[in-house]
């Protein structure tokens, strides 16, 4: 009888052990600040169903290519698919494993409270900020999706150089923390950047004649630490539950 409890216990603890969750990895996630707040609402459900976490670094494209190029180590990065393919050719991501997360457009914004000015044509967009004290975007030097397309479209507009005295550059990171605080009247960056920031409202997006659209996307370390969770957290950010997330946060699918 004794025997057969020892057996019993024994079975019992190696199934015990079987289904044990494997130990749990701190996932380094590099990522574009256009897609951090997907990111971060998707995490928690993530991090209790699977015990993993995760640290990220928010950069603009160009501050994060720049980095993996120079030899950070990471898990997963989240930039352009340009710059997926570059650093697959680079040896830098893994072949295989890249993934489309979702695009998003580029807006205006002002501090919440004021008035919403008008965005909705193209010529109410120039006149809007020409109009303004003070327009602030990310510096195109920073390597910042919308901050390179924001310069390119008020040259092509015809008014960059009466913009160029009054604007306040962001180096990456928010440009509603420039218009929160009061140094920038006007706010352009990109929506999925301002819907979910409090302080600042949203005032629409460019009008669709001259809208740009950024698509970002995943890719895992070819030399990464912990490639079975960045994996597990990477095919999370493209599931059933993507959707939801992006829309809330002022992205959509990649189509």
């Amino acid at each position: 009888m004794a025997n057969m409890r020892s057996k019993f216990l024994g079975v019992l603890a190696a199934a015990l052990l079987g289904a044990a969750p494997a130990a749990a990895d701190e996932i380094k996630v590099l990522s574009a600040g256009a897609f951090l707040q997907v990111l971060t609402a998707m995490t928690p459900d993530f991090e209790k169903r699977t015990g993993h976490k995760r640290a990220v670094t928010r950069g603009t494209v160009g501050q994060l290519m720049k980095r993996v190029e120079e030899g950070e180590a990471f898990d997963l990065v989240v930039v352009t698919p340009a710059g997926i393919e570059k650093l697959i050719a680079a040896g830098h991501v893994a072949a295989g494993t890249a993934k489309p997360l979702a695009r998003v457009g580029i807006g205006v914004m002002v501090k919440e409270g004021a008035v919403k000015p008008d965005v909705g044509t193209v010529e109410a967009f120039k006149k809007t900020l020409l109009a303004a004290k003070s327009v602030s975007y990310i510096d195109p030097k920073s390597g910042g999706s919308s901050g390179i397309y924001t310069a390119q479209l008020l040259e092509r507009l015809g008014i960059a150089d009466q913009i160029r005295p009054k604007e306040k550059l962001k180096q990456g990171g928010h440009v509603a923390e420039l218009v929160i605080s009061g140094e920038a009247e006007i706010g352009v960056q990109q929506i999925s950047e301002i819907i979910p920031v409090q302080g600042v409202a949203f005032a629409g997006p460019l009008p669709k004649e001259i809208q740009n659209y950024t698509v970002y996307a995943a890719g895992i370390g070819a030399k990464a630490a912990r490639a079975g969770a960045a994996r597990a957290l990477l095919e999370t950010l493209v599931g059933p539950g993507a959707a939801a997330e992006l829309k809330a946060k002022g992205m959509e699918p990649p189509g």
